[in-house]
């Protein structure tokens, strides 16, 4: 797989009251054509992600939308895969290019989340789990997950201050981040005495709800040889599923999707996960960061906590994991987080990093799961030639 990605942009993340959904989907890919160089004309096909904007903001057919800012006419299509929806857009895009249909294609994600009911947004996400037995019984997301931190900590013995670095290190990695929600570092007592959630996970465990958008433009390496953009290109594309409800799992502490999808996605790239200079994996609980990193096959499993809290995986450590401050930091809004991921790859692989840069980045892995790891995706990125 050669796919190249020549344009790329993401607004900051945050409550953005005086921002409707347009406003932030306009902004991010007005930004994007800007980067690539690009007029509106020059695009031939659309994927705009997003999960939640018929039930918050009473909006759907954000594909018409996306078209309609850019004035354009071209074929644009909503994709929806929960919070992996961002990154199931970015195989859209591709998949239209690999077929042949279109040399360039935008795509971008978009969420409005903060300016309603913390309640309706709450029963919004719940939609992406097994509504039937799980929300529909009052099972929500950090329930969930504080089910499988607790399996996890009776299985492998992980510390509740080991968990907490997970945070600790995420935040340090957003104060960097000027587009993070949070710019403010924390401490391991911070995130223990922040207000229980559910237990074991506090506030400061669990990522925000967030407004933003993002957007990327990926075409054919001739065409960004054209341009002389042809410098990060995506070398792997994968995506698995697994049951819908977690009581249907034969094991509650690992994802199969997220193993799957990643083994494809090394022999896609025809690389190991030793080759990986920095990771954006999905830490929308700071559970998932650490089962991610075990699934993925950076770490042995139940090592990965011990590996965090030794500081493996900060900034230009073994391993730069969320360097853009992950969804934790930076934030969650749902449909623009899997395109965020890949827009912060491509700016660390081109050295636009700043005060955050992973010194000579050469190969970037972006994680996306939606649901408690019913739908997850794996994108490999790099700027060797």
């Amino acid at each position: 797989m050669n796919i190249a990605v020549i344009g790329a942009s993401c607004t900051p993340y945050g409550e953005w009251w005086d921002k409707s959904l347009r406003d932030l989907l306009a902004q991010a890919q007005l930004t994007a054509l800007d980067d690539a160089g690009l007029m509106p004309k020059d695009i031939q096909e659309i994927f705009v992600a997003n999960m939640c904007a018929g039930q918050l903001s009473t909006q759907v057919n954000l594909g018409a939308m996306a078209a309609d800012i850019l004035g354009i006419h071209v074929p644009s299509t909503r994709i929806e895969g929960a919070c992996a929806s961002g990154a199931l857009a970015v195989r859209a895009g591709i998949a239209a290019i690999e077929s042949g249909r279109a040399e360039v294609v935008m795509v971008s994600g978009v969420e409005k989340m903060t300016d309603v009911d913390h309640t309706r947004v709450t029963e919004s996400l719940m939609s992406a789990t097994d509504y039937e037995t799980e929300g529909f019984v009052g099972a929500t997301f950090p329930a969930l997950f504080a089910l499988v931190t607790r399996a996890y900590m009776h299985t492998y013995n992980l510390t509740r201050e080991q968990l907490a670095w997970v945070s600790v290190k995420n935040h340090k990695h957003g104060a960097l981040n000027p587009s993070a929600h949070f710019r403010k570092e924390i401490s391991v007592q911070d995130v223990l005495k922040s207000s229980m959630v559910a237990d074991p996970l506090t506030l400061l465990d669990c990522s925000p709800m967030s407004d933003g958008a993002a957007s990327i433009i990926l075409s054919t390496p001739d065409f960004a040889k054209k341009i002389n953009k042809h410098d990060v290109k995506i070398i792997a594309s994968t995506q698995a599923c697994d049951t819908l409800a977690l009581s249907h799992r034969e094991k509650i502490t690992q994802f199969y999707a997220t193993q799957y999808a990643g083994q494809q996605a090394y022999k896609q790239a025809g690389i190991t996960p030793r080759d990986v200079n920095l990771v954006e994996v999905h830490d929308a609980f700071s559970m998932a960061e650490i089962i991610a990193l075990e699934d993925l096959g950076f770490f042995d499993r139940g090592t990965a906590g011990h590996e965090i809290a030794q500081g493996k995986t900060n900034l230009n450590n073994t391993l730069t994991v969320n360097a853009s401050g992950g969804l934790k930091a930076k934030g969650h809004p749902i449909g623009a987080s899997g395109i965020g991921q890949i827009v912060e790859l491509v700016q660390q692989l081109r050295t636009q990093c700043g005060a955050r840069q992973v010194h000579n980045a050469k190969i970037g892995l972006a994680h996306s799961m939606g649901g408690l790891g019913a739908t997850v995706a794996v994108h490999i990125l790099t700027n060797k030639e």
